[in-house]
């Protein structure tokens, strides 16, 4: 369990760092200003990344776990994917909204599920290993993301 949540994790913060990493060529090829390149960069995840991560917590604690996780990344790849195929500011913000939703979803119930599957004198440990996700993902996503745009196209990083 502690394996695929560390996977989920590491899943997250590649698409987190991904916008960032390939900026200049996104910028270039939907003829971005730097104004729409942070608001899609970062008002657009954070929005509902940051607003629906208390009620999501809270549908955590009453609905299956494992399910809201399932449903969770399953949103922010689908649309992650959907980044790949926009064409214009609008449909980027609009995936980038659906991202901030999808991985809204992934940090709480996963909390939880470490409190369910492991005894309270093993969990920080447990913690501590799931936390590794992000480093691990942070940099997947600066090597990838930049060989991917590199030697394809900076579409190619969305799948």
């Amino acid at each position: 369990m502690l394996a695929m949540l560390v996977l989920v994790y590491t899943f997250n913060f590649i698409d987190r760092q991904i916008v960032s990493i390939l900026a200049v060529p996104i910028k270039a090829d939907l003829a971005l200003t730097d104004t729409q390149l942070g608001l899609m960069g970062g008002l657009a995840f954070a929005l509902f990344y940051t607003s629906l991560g208390i009620p999501i917590a809270m549908l955590a604690d009453r609905a299956n776990r494992s399910w809201i996780m399932t449903i969770a990344l399953t949103v922010w790849s689908a649309m992650t994917a959907i980044c790949g195929l926009a064409q214009n500011f609008w449909q980027l913000f609009a995936a980038r909204l659906g991202v901030g939703i999808g991985e809204a979803g992934g940090v709480a119930p996963a909390y939880s599920l470490v409190s369910d599957y492991f005894p309270p004198h093993q969990r920080a440990r447990a913690l501590g290993i799931y936390s590794f996700g992000i480093p691990i993902g942070s940099a997947l996503a600066i090597v990838f993301g930049g060989v991917i745009a590199s030697y394809i196209d900076w579409r190619a990083a969305f799948f």
